[in-house]
């Protein structure tokens, strides 16, 4: 994940991560939110989800990632929009990366 956060980085305009270091805290911190904080988010959002065919769950990642910009030293986003992008583009990022190490 730390990788995929370094890469999505370097790749999308707006996004600033000061080192390896900054990026584990990331990863960490990323994954402990998506595990309590998400799920919360999404059953509270669940009509505005089911009424935009799932499309809010990128408002709910972009939010995600906007917080953790908030909270790490090191990491930093633009704005909203970034966040969005950087969200989608973390996703591919990582499912590339998955598929590649997992053979």
């Amino acid at each position: 994940m730390a990788l995929s956060i370094l890469i999505v980085a370097y790749l999308v305009p707006g996004v600033a991560i000061s080192g390896i270091w900054a990026a584990l805290w990331l990863s960490l911190f990323l994954g402990l939110i998506n595990v309590t904080l998400k799920p919360i988010l999404i059953v509270l959002t669940l009509p505005i989800n089911l009424l935009t065919l799932g499309l809010f769950t990128f408002v709910i990642n972009a939010s995600l990632i906007l917080l953790a910009s908030s909270v790490i030293k090191g990491f930093a986003v633009d704005g909203f929009f970034v966040a969005m992008l950087f969200s989608i583009a973390l996703s591919l990022v990582s499912f590339v990366l998955n598929k590649i190490f997992r053979k």
